[in-house]
């Protein structure tokens, strides 16, 4: 079955593709007077409701909300005056991010606004006259004619900056959030920007916040978010993650989605906020305005636990250690997004979070009328005068020494991710044998260990396995039935920092600070 996802711009680039396939079979052939900007017509939003949007969004539980206010292509979502391509003068013929702006604002929820503007230079081939990207007529919506490949114009980039400048100013955003390839804006302009919300946020006696990806703005001067990402561990830094309602990579409507469920979606924003996270979850609507009602049903799941359980989310900061049990995304070694996964949590995983006084634990699955929280159990002298029921004591488990397993590997890099069971069908090269012996050494051969292998060392506390190897380090676990390993990492130079940003930072070096 093919996967087909609809993108405004992949219709005009592959000729072969399913996607242009799926267009001129729907819609009609493209041709220098006929395209995309033929689509806007049929997106009437007839039914949509901004009052109800909100109202189901606050049942939900969210404390933020906001609309797209501009794609990738192009298409503003408010009444603008840098384009007479915008949803007050077509298609709608309304105002979607004023709408919205009043009555998110009215049910004391934060509003939000999304911008991908940045990428739309390079989203239409305007250099190709076959199709209407490449007609002046529509550059409006197509963007400017350049040559592929062309450095931004200054009359884009003015644009991208003016835009910005026009929402702070008429919505007063308390969020604005940022796709990809801010770093393809000059500096300059991304400063003056960052500069002129702050310092509108500052008169008006306001926090905001403006989120960005992978390393595109310095760090501190925003919030990171991760794309479908997830973290291995607690941050010490604010992160967010947006991700989607639906499971498909739509990221917006289709006639065949499907979509996550409540649980999964919630054990995402538990296991977030121990972290020090956030979640920014995405909700389609149909052409019409509506959201679909699997999406709804979903929300109001969502807002009925948060309504009995949401003291633990909301307000918190992290514990000393995210949590415990069997259960973690921790063989990502960098979190940089798209590393998102429907973690299976047991009785046994559980997230810690912290407000005042109070230290809140969350079970990941209902753990039945007994639960162990063994992050608490008494240490050193205490540990002697207290009484274990032995329904809560810890089980013997044997030890490792003496055992050998084989493994797969399912990346190319050592340590790069997750480990699991070897699976024949797999190449050779995949797999790596552990032999565990009794002096707290291990020896690994197999993949680009060889023949030869190598050797690292292990300790063995309980369940846990910590296992260390030339630069990596390792975590497994071992219940006497099953090992499995599940982490890795190498100690970086600068805590929480990633080279690309200390070479930006570097960069920089003019001393000047935002006003």
């Amino acid at each position: 079955m093919k996967r087909l996802i609809i993108l405004s711009d992949l219709f005009y680039r592959n000729p072969d593709g399913i996607e242009r396939e799926h267009f001129e079979k729907t819609f009609g052939k493209l041709t220098p007077e006929f395209g995309y900007k033929d689509l806007i017509p049929t997106f009437t939003a007839e039914n949509f409701d901004a009052d109800e949007w909100a109202e189901l969004f606050q049942k939900s539980g969210a404390k933020f909300a906001g609309p797209v206010a501009e794609h990738h292509d192009g298409f503003a979502m408010w009444d603008t005056r840098y384009s007479e391509w915008n949803a007050a003068k077509m298609g709608p013929e309304r105002d979607v991010v004023g709408e919205l702006e009043k009555t998110i604002k009215k049910r004391n929820m934060k509003f939000v606004t999304a911008f991908h503007y940045a990428l739309h230079w390079n989203w239409y081939p305007v250099w190709d006259k076959r199709y209407d990207t490449g007609n002046p007529k529509y550059s409006g919506l197509y963007g400017e004619y350049h040559e592929q490949g062309a450095m931004r114009s200054r009359e884009f980039k003015d644009t991208w900056y003016n835009k910005l400048i026009e929402v702070v100013d008429k919505y007063d955003p308390d969020f604005m959030w940022f796709d990809f390839c801010l770093h393809r804006i000059p500096e300059g302009y991304i400063k003056d920007y960052l500069a002129y919300y702050y310092n509108h946020a500052q008169e008006n006696g306001k926090e905001v916040v403006v989120t960005y990806k992978r390393h595109d703005i310095i760090p501190g001067a925003g919030v990171r978010d991760l794309e479908l990402g997830q973290q291995p561990d607690l941050a010490y830094y604010e992160w967010i993650t947006d991700t989607s309602i639906e499971d498909r990579g739509a990221w917006g409507w289709a006639d065949d989605l499907t979509f996550k469920s409540a649980n999964r979606l919630i054990n995402n924003l538990i296991d977030n906020v121990s972290k020090n996270g956030y979640l920014l979850l995405n909700v389609g609507p149909k052409p019409d305005g509506t959201i679909p009602d699997e999406a709804k049903e979903i929300l109001l799941k969502m807002g009925a636990w948060l309504e009995t359980n949401g003291e633990a989310i909301y307000g918190t900061t992290p514990w000393f250690i995210y949590g415990e049990g069997p259960t973690n995304v921790e063989h990502i070694l960098r979190p940089k997004g798209f590393n998102e996964t429907p973690a299976v949590y047991t009785h046994e995983d559980i997230r810690f979070t912290v407000k005042d006084d109070i230290l809140y634990a969350t079970f990941m699955e209902w753990p039945g009328d007994r639960a162990v929280i063994r992050s608490l159990r008494a240490r050193g002298p205490e540990a002697d005068r207290v009484v274990v029921p032995e329904w809560a004591r810890e089980k013997d488990v044997e030890s490792l020494a003496g055992t050998e397993w084989e493994i797969k590997q399912l990346s190319a890099a050592l340590g790069a991710t997750e480990w699991d069971w070897a699976d024949p069908s797999r190449d050779e090269e995949d797999k790596y044998q552990f032999v565990f012996k009794e002096d707290g050494v291990f020896r690994i051969t197999g993949g680009e260990f060889g023949e030869a292998g190598a050797y690292g060392e292990y300790e063995q506390e309980g369940y846990k396995v910590f296992l260390s190897l030339e630069a990596y380090s390792f975590r497994g676990r071992y219940d006497g039935v099953k090992f499995t390993r599940s982490s890795s990492s190498t100690p970086p130079a600068y805590l929480g920092f990633y080279g690309e940003e200390i070479e930006r930072i570097t960069m920089l070096g003019d001393g000047k600070e935002l006003e």
